[in-house]
């Protein structure tokens, strides 16, 4: 009796998870085929939202806008020419594909993340000394935290010479292109094929992502249409399998891929950038950031963050994929953080609920600094919920703290002019607001 009751547990417990896969969505590998939409209506979305929603985006120079609801398109958005068969660069979010061929490698036995870079780049690669150089390994490049200078003159450059010595591999975490960009090497001389044969025998032909690595100066860059990089984000909120098509066996791989990869950037992967970190650092930054850079999104998003704005989120708990692609939004940064979560801020409006790990949950905080870029004096606005102890901190671009202010918050909308500024030298800064809950949100300012 025992026996039969465990077995129908178990039988039981796989008719759920069973069940829990087949929600999933997958579209026809065809480009030509439709894919099924579900309409925000039907999930309980604020419709008037979505209007605001896109005129944001359109402002912020966006091409095209996507949202898949477990699998279904809720949202698709093209402005000006832009449409659905335009191609567009992923920027530094194309490094989520190279993470997936090298676990594709990995799993092939074609390499190992422990094996030194040298081993497939050969001896001398870089300008350290042969014991430094020897220390750099496959999951270093995947982590960056290969040591190697990213203060050099060009931090995408490839050659020798660019690639100094800063620190022992695994000791510094450095946004770092050029070690990246290296990763194609050590693929195509582990495989044995091209970059972009290895991609569509390893992902597009089995996932019908259209798209095709270019060189770009000393960069490699992936291009594709918007749709395909839904799938690609598809792909992953079901563990990399498409459908019922497993295209990365390797489990532990995914998910060291989507968790903390060392311990000095809390807030990155394997080339994905996480979510709900208790720190995060950016580019060109040695400086630490307490909370998460996107305190507005689900607490278990993982992004692919690329220059000028290219965007994809993965939100397993909600069941979202999130795309963006365009030109960049305000000014110019390397990865936009910032931006992406200013983009969720919007997305949880039009959704009527509020997905964030922020601690001022209103429909829209509206945590805006104005005008921006400053001079002398600014403005902070936002709505809070109820009377709280708020603490501005201001910290300049190499994280010294320039101005703390404590703030009694009331429930509703607050206004506070800050005129303690004309000190302060022209240049970046960052706001963070804190309660006594834990981090809000960073904001990117400019003083003139």
């Amino acid at each position: 009796m025992n026996r039969r009751i465990i077995l129908l547990s178990i039988s039981l417990l796989l008719i759920s998870e069973y069940s829990k896969a087949q929600k999933l969505y997958f579209p026809p590998l065809s480009f030509t085929a439709n894919w099924d939409t579900i309409s925000p209506n039907s999930l309980g979305w604020c419709l008037p939202k979505i209007d605001s929603l896109y005129s944001f985006l359109e402002q912020e120079n966006t091409k095209g806008f996507m949202v898949l609801k477990d699998g279904k398109i809720v949202l698709e958005k093209y402005f000006g020419t832009f449409t659905k068969d335009s191609a567009w660069y992923w920027a530094s979010a194309g490094k989520t594909i190279t993470s997936f061929l090298i676990g594709k490698a990995q799993e092939e036995n074609l390499l190992k993340l422990t094996d030194t870079s040298s081993k497939y780049l050969g001896n001398g690669w870089t300008d350290c000394t042969l014991e430094q150089e020897n220390k750099i390994t496959i999951l270093n490049q995947l982590t960056m935290t290969s040591g190697l200078d990213d203060g050099v003159t060009d931090s995408h450059c490839t050659d020798k010479l660019c690639l100094k010595y800063k620190a022992d591999a695994g000791t510094r975490w450095a946004y770092h292109n050029a070690p990246y960009t290296l990763l194609e090497k050590v693929i195509t001389t582990a495989t044995l094929k091209t970059i972009n044969n290895y991609t569509s025998s390893k992902l597009s032909l089995k996932t019908g992502i259209a798209g095709l690595w270019f060189t770009s100066d000393f960069n490699n860059v992936f291009y594709s249409k918007m749709r395909s990089m839904a799938r690609f984000g598809l792909l992953y909120q079901n563990n990399c399998i498409w459908n019922t098509d497993t295209l990365l066996f390797d489990t532990n791989y995914i998910n060291q891929s989507t968790n903390t990869s060392q311990n000095i950037n809390l807030s990155y992967g394997y080339l994905w950038w996480l979510n709900e970190k208790k720190s995060y650092m950016i580019p060109t930054l040695q400086t630490v950031f307490p909370g998460s850079y996107a305190p507005n999104a689900p607490a278990d998003m993982y992004a692919a963050l690329g220059k000028n704005g290219q965007i994809l989120c993965v939100s397993k708990s909600k069941g979202l994929v999130v795309v963006r692609m365009g030109d960049a939004p305000g000014s110019f940064v390397e990865v936009p953080t910032v931006f992406c979560n200013q983009m969720w801020q919007k997305l949880n409006d039009a959704m009527c609920n509020n997905t964030s790990i922020g601690i001022i949950p209103n429909e829209s905080s509206k945590l805006l600094f104005y005008p921006n870029p400053f001079a002398n004096e600014i403005t902070l606005s936002f709505n809070s919920i109820n009377n709280k102890l708020i603490k501005l901190t201001i910290n300049d671009a190499i994280g010294k703290e320039v101005y703390v202010k404590n703030i009694q918050s009331v429930s509703g909308e607050n206004t506070i002019i800050i005129n303690e500024m004309i000190s302060l030298k022209s240049g970046i800064y960052f706001a963070q607001l804190t309660d006594e809950n834990g981090f809000v949100e960073t904001i990117k300012l400019l003083k003139n």
